[in-house]
């Protein structure tokens, strides 16, 4: 079957949207730290709703994650591949790293990137020889899951709505490429013992997911509970999470963001009351779950002031619009 090329408005409004969902998920870090979702409601509805947010400095900057994200973003837009690309994104997340002002990154990335050494061959793109895969440090590596396999995930989402394959899809195919990503790490054979200890979590923890909903097979209709109170949605976000803060660990803050897409349909507020407010890692959460209701949803629908004066606005446009040109052709 023939590939359907995706718009340049939807690549526009995945970004734009991505931004959007992590500034309003993170509101200057006051609901991202935020343990309770109907305070977070109860603060929203005080503020008028949706429609009467404006997001931009000082109240509602972009965090750590849109940061980094456009330095991913900006990187792959240059078309560079292989050790190049890799260096090239090495040298841009350490730049990224004195934006964070105000931004609250996590001691996860600070690590990393003050690890990090540009220019010098192999050891610009790794953290260290041997560097363990991204596992919260207070827990063991067979009790959690590789972190990287949550950017594995979104990643993946993103390109499957791209192609318009429908989020009833999305998860089924994440458990078919995870033995290929295993291939790939094993024939890498760094840090294989501590990888295959962490492994199974992770598509144990989505095979449950997907089987409670029905989609093991990619097949709908997905069967999401209605979960209708902020107080009912925290409760089952909980029930995935590790350590108490969903959305924090690279299994779940995919498995938050399309519970909300799959529950969500084409309502931006419900999209947003279940994956970007709520007790646990919003701008996480948010910043996943927004970007792929852009894909396809546009930005039509969304009321103008949770966009047109977003932070980084215009470099998340153009970084949309270079990523679709390089993926179609059109330089």
């Amino acid at each position: 079957m023939e590939e359907t090329e995706p718009s340049v408005e939807a690549y526009e409004a995945a970004m734009v949207l991505s931004g959007v969902g992590d500034a309003l998920g993170y509101r200057g870090g006051r609901w991202e730290y935020c343990t309770s979702g109907p305070q977070i409601h109860a603060e929203l509805a005080e503020l008028g709703g949706l429609e009467a947010i404006t997001l931009e400095p000082p109240e509602w900057p972009v965090s750590d994650d849109t940061v980094l994200h456009l330095a991913t973003a900006e990187g792959l837009a240059t078309g560079l591949e292989g050790e190049p690309l890799l260096q090239e994104l090495a040298r841009r997340y350490v730049a990224a790293m004195g934006d964070m002002e105000g931004r609250k990154p996590g001691p996860t990335s600070i690590l990393g990137t003050s690890q990090l050494r540009p220019g010098e061959p192999e050891r610009g793109r790794h953290a260290q020889p041997g560097h363990r895969p991204q596992v919260p440090p207070r827990l063991g590596a067979a009790d959690a899951d590789p972190g990287y396999l949550g950017a594995l995930a979104v990643a993946l989402f993103g390109a499957l709505g791209a192609r318009g394959e429908p989020p009833e899809r999305w998860g089924a195919e994440l458990l078919r490429v995870l033995p290929l990503a295993w291939d790939y790490v094993e024939g890498a054979g760094v840090a294989v013992g501590d990888n295959a200890a962490a492994w199974p979590f992770f598509g144990d923890a989505w095979h449950r997911y997907l089987e409670s909903r029905g989609l093991l097979e990619g097949r709908g209709p997905p069967q999401v509970p209605p979960l209708l109170s902020p107080a009912e949605r925290d409760a089952a976000y909980l029930g995935w999470a590790l350590e108490g803060w969903p959305g924090r660990s690279g299994h779940d803050a995919p498995m938050v963001a399309l519970e909300a897409l799959l529950a969500a349909g084409g309502c931006w507020g419900d999209l947003c009351a279940r994956g970007v407010l709520h007790g646990g890692d919003n701008d996480s959460t948010g910043t996943i779950a927004a970007g792929c209701w852009g894909l396809r949803g546009g930005l039509a629908s969304i009321p103008p002031g949770l966009h047109c004066r977003l932070e980084h606005r215009g470099r998340l446009r153009d970084a949309a619009h270079r990523l679709h040109a390089l993926a179609w052709g059109r330089h």
